[in-house]
């Protein structure tokens, strides 16, 4: 399995790569946080496009990031969203409230 990283492709979008699961997840929790912070950017995306497998600790990033974005006073959306969380995320009932992109 790959190793997992987040980093800040471009000026507000960040990209989400590799296996999402508890051992992955406090690190990118940590640093996510931190980009998130120190972005200048006026609205954030979360590009999940690079994310190979994730448990339901995947989805909980998401929402972690979401409060972070909240608390900045900004907004964030997700783009390309993997097949595996979008079905965790649909059996929690989080579908309504990930901002998704089409």
């Amino acid at each position: 399995m790959s190793q997992a990283s987040i980093s800040e492709a471009s000026s507000g979008v960040f990209s989400l790569v590799g296996v999402l699961d508890y051992q992955s997840a406090p690190a990118l929790r940590v640093e996510g946080a931190r980009l998130l912070k120190a972005s200048q950017a006026d609205a954030y995306v979360l590009d999940c496009g690079g994310v190979e497998k994730s448990s339901s600790v995947g989805v909980s990033l998401l929402l972690a990031f979401m409060r972070d974005a909240s608390a900045a006073g900004k907004k964030m959306s997700v783009r390309s969203l993997p097949k595996d969380m979008h079905e965790i995320a649909g059996v929690c009932g989080l579908l309504e409230i990930l901002p998704l992109q089409s």
